[in-house]
């Protein structure tokens, strides 16, 4: 086989070793490693490196899943998946539902494996997800207005279709592929206190948890949700996988109502602790990325250092060594776009705020004064005179500009609550950080 550039690549072949067939044992440890071996060759070790830009309390080191081939984690049990299957099932091809990034990897190595893919996304995925499926040949579906009804679609047609229908986050093998992140972390950092992982469906957080807590029993395993889709810690405290209400996140990829069976049964003994980030801390925590590390990370992937950037682990991990999963970087350009935006408003670097002046010569103009002469940069001003009943000569003005950062807000809200009487700050969204 040959890979994208032509290069001669070693067969991809099942040598034995993968799904264990005892019920009681969903996966083992020399799963993983078995799963480890087979793929090496064909995903990338993924560097893990000392964040850049951290300023908490701890040592933060950011293993970077996004620069997979397909841009996420998910390349790793899709391969390994692959290669777990008999040549009846390549023949007749495979099949799955999610909102892009298995569907990618899934695609990517199926067709590397000459074996036919069919996936199938709700309605709403992310266009650049959709494209790349279609890129790497796969058949693409769209049906359902959410991953719930798609993935019951996918079932169907795979049954009706004699297709081998690969979960994303709970077939054991995919769960052994994802733990190979585990082997190489503690391989790369020995002496790790800690891992914070990025929790949708469950699988990753299963694989990593039970690779690097067979190696290392003291080591905290951290799972970090959207608190739009909390699937895992409803589990938890329901004691099984239990749905949840579908929300929109900004952490698409994390958007699971109920996690898997396969992966709460492994990991569930093996979480030390689950938090929950809001949408607010999740884009600050891609800007961060953006900016510092000139990483574009997609919501999914940048969960778990929302949670450190959040203050949620300064307390149990001061002074310790913690490694954060960066899972994926497929992000659709306009998500990053007002992702981007809101996270300056978040962080004290844009402002927006309405207030009325003078409607005769030099009354815009003492405003924009103000505003200069604090070293705001006016983005966006808008006039608004019919909707103002009290006054004949008088305007409201809204106006975005630009800060540096909280306390420059602050002097620009003192100065213009001095010289008028009525200022509204659209500024709810504002976190101190």
């Amino acid at each position: 086989m040959a890979d994208e550039e032509g290069n001669a690549q070693e067969p991809l072949e099942f040598s034995g070793c993968g799904r264990n067939g005892d019920d009681q044992n969903i996966l083992s440890f020399s799963d993983i490693t078995c799963a480890a071996f087979l793929i090496r060759n064909h995903v990338l070790r993924t560097p893990c490196t000392p964040c850049s830009f951290n300023s908490q309390k701890m040592e933060v080191f950011l293993k970077k899943e996004f620069m997979q081939a397909t841009g996420s984690f998910k390349e790793r049990g899709g391969c390994y998946a692959l290669m777990t299957l008999n040549e009846e099932e390549k023949k007749n091809g495979v099949g799955t539902a999610s909102l892009g990034n298995h569907s990618q990897s899934l695609s990517y190595h199926a067709r590397r494996q000459n074996v036919p893919c069919t996936v199938v996304m709700p309605e709403g995925a992310p266009l650049v997800k959709i494209e790349a499926c279609k890129k790497f040949g796969a058949k693409v579906i769209i049906q359902g207005q959410n991953m719930t009804e798609a993935r019951a679609y996918a079932i169907k047609y795979c049954h009706e279709n004699g297709l081998k229908y690969i979960n994303g986050y709970d077939d054991p093998a995919v769960i052994a592929g994802q733990g190979t992140i585990g082997l190489e972390l503690m391989e790369d950092q020995p002496n790790l206190d800690a891992v914070v992982v990025p929790v949708g469906g469950g699988g990753l957080i299963a694989g990593i948890a039970l690779a690097v807590k067979t190696l290392n029993k003291n080591i905290k395993v951290i799972g970090v949700e959207p608190e739009k889709c909390a699937s895992f810690i409803e589990a938890l405290k329901n004691g099984k996988p239990t749905p949840v209400p579908e929300e929109h996140t900004l952490a698409d990829g994390l958007a699971v109502a109920e996690v898997g069976e396969n992966a709460f049964k492994i990991a569930s003994s093996l979480i030390d602790k689950m938090v929950v980030v809001s949408e607010e801390w999740i884009s600050v925590a891609i800007l961060r990325l953006l900016e510092k590390e000139k990483n574009v990370v997609e919501g999914a992937g940048a969960a778990g250092l929302a949670a450190i950037l959040s203050g949620q682990l300064d307390e149990e991990f001061a002074g310790k060594k913690v490694a954060v999963i960066l899972c994926g970087g497929n992000i659709d350009s306009n998500i990053l776009g007002r992702c981007i935006e809101k996270s300056l408003v978040v962080d004290g670097r844009m402002l927006k705020f309405s207030t009325v002046v003078s409607d005769r010569p030099g009354g815009v103009s003492d405003l924009c004064k103000i505003l200069a002469g604090l070293g705001a940069s006016v983005k966006h001003i808008e006039h608004e005179r019919a909707w103002l009943t009290s006054e004949l000569f008088q305007v409201v003005i809204t106006v975005t500009c630009e800060t540096r950062d909280h306390e420059h807000v602050a002097k620009i809200k003192n100065a213009l609550l001095k010289k008028y009487e009525s200022v509204i700050f659209a500024d709810k969204l504002t976190l101190k950080l």
